[in-house]
């Protein structure tokens, strides 16, 4: 028997409720500096920005500096949950 995939609409943000996705939380890893262009600064935000919008929380290497803390500060000041990861050797 074949099961169908739910309809899910994952461009739905925008009215101030999360949209459905199958994702609760998401893994992110990007760098510790904030790059040379601010583009990368504002796409960091956005990602941020944009996961709040979906209701997705935040697993990413627990800094709080440069693109890996742009991310986690919008998604904290958005109100959704954040998780530091860091490897001890």
């Amino acid at each position: 028997m074949e099961e169908k995939a739910p309809n899910l609409d994952l461009n739905a943000a925008g009215d101030g409720e999360p949209s459905p996705t199958c994702f609760r939380r998401i893994c992110v890893f990007c760098g510790s500096c904030s790059g040379k262009k601010a583009s990368y600064r504002e796409a960091a935000i956005d990602l941020g920005k944009e996961m709040v919008a979906k209701g997705i929380d935040l697993v990413y290497g627990g800094g709080s500096v440069g693109l890996m803390g742009l991310v986690s500060n919008a998604v904290h000041e958005g109100g959704r949950h954040v998780l530091g990861y860091s490897l001890s050797l």
